[in-house]
């Protein structure tokens, strides 16, 4: 089962290892930046995740922000009611690591789990 670090109340949950893979990328940009999460059309499912970092000046009326232990996630809208549930997760195994998508809102997932429809 996947642990969450904090409260169910946020519309993106980060585990306890994605938190920690995140926070360590974003010391290597060396800048206090943010991570945006959304999605885009495309993808052998339809729809394709994204996610970059990004600075404050890029977040707009359209965003919400979701706050872990200082760390702060950004999300617009639109790709939130696509995502609203989804745990971000974060394995460093050699086969099939990386970030993983947990997405309760996708009724059908490709096999690399990058893409999903609803």
């Amino acid at each position: 089962m996947i642990q969450v670090t904090e409260s169910t109340q946020r519309g993106i949950q980060l585990t306890e290892n994605a938190l920690k893979q995140v926070l360590f990328l974003q010391d290597r940009q060396g800048k206090d930046l943010y991570l945006r999460v959304g999605v885009r059309q495309g993808g052998c499912s339809g729809m394709s995740y994204m996610m970059d970092f990004t600075d404050s000046s890029s977040i707009g009326e359209q965003d919400d922000v979701f706050d872990y232990e200082g760390f702060k996630i950004v999300c617009d809208r639109k790709s939130l009611l696509y995502l609203y549930g989804l745990v971000l997760d974060y394995s460093d195994a050699m086969i099939g690591g990386g970030f993983q998508f947990t997405n309760p809102n996708a009724t059908q997932s490709c096999g690399c789990g990058k893409s999903f429809n609803v």
